[in-house]
């Protein structure tokens, strides 16, 4: 039996805490970089992390969709969630993608942890890859209109989302 560590409130982490300090093991890159790596690497594979109806709506031409939430199981073999060609990948250049680059962080922690010897993660996520005027394309391959993505990107919070007020 695995025994966890004992975790005192004071230690607690927030998400930007936990991105924080994964981010001492993970290797980002800029939009320019993936931009470059695509053109000299046609075997790197770009894994977006993203939720199917984000994949859907828009994504790199190319990328392979494995939701954060099975990410683990779907890089390795013997699961419903297995996506062979991502179990395949471990000795490929990857680079992990999502909407802002906080959720690709952590997929790429847990990615390095599980043998995948060259991942980096695609900092300022898909929103900087469209503000880099690149291509995005929906489900049926066409091109999304960069305003489009903008909209898309832009957060739009709930009222019941924001920090109470003190």
């Amino acid at each position: 039996m695995i025994s966890l560590p004992q975790v005192e409130l004071n230690d607690m982490k927030n998400f930007l805490g936990l991105i924080s300090e994964c981010l001492g093991n993970v290797k980002e890159i800029m939009p320019w970089d993936l931009e470059e790596r695509i053109a000299e690497n046609p075997e790197l594979m770009v894994v977006d992390v993203r939720e199917p109806y984000e994949y859907d709506a828009m994504h790199i031409e190319g990328s392979i969709a494995a939701p954060r939430g099975i990410l683990e199981s779907a890089c390795e073999w013997d699961y419903e969630e297995t996506i062979p060609e991502l179990v395949k990948a471990r000795e490929r250049e990857v680079v992990v993608v999502c909407r802002s680059g906080y959720r690709s962080v952590l997929a790429a922690f847990s990615m390095h942890l599980l043998g995948f010897g060259n991942v980096a993660s695609l900092k300022t996520g898909l929103r900087g890859w469209n503000d880099y005027e690149q291509l995005l394309v929906n489900e049926a391959g066409d091109p999304v209109d960069i305003e489009v993505a903008d909209d898309y990107f832009t957060p739009m919070l709930r009222d019941d989302q924001l920090s109470p007020k003190s």
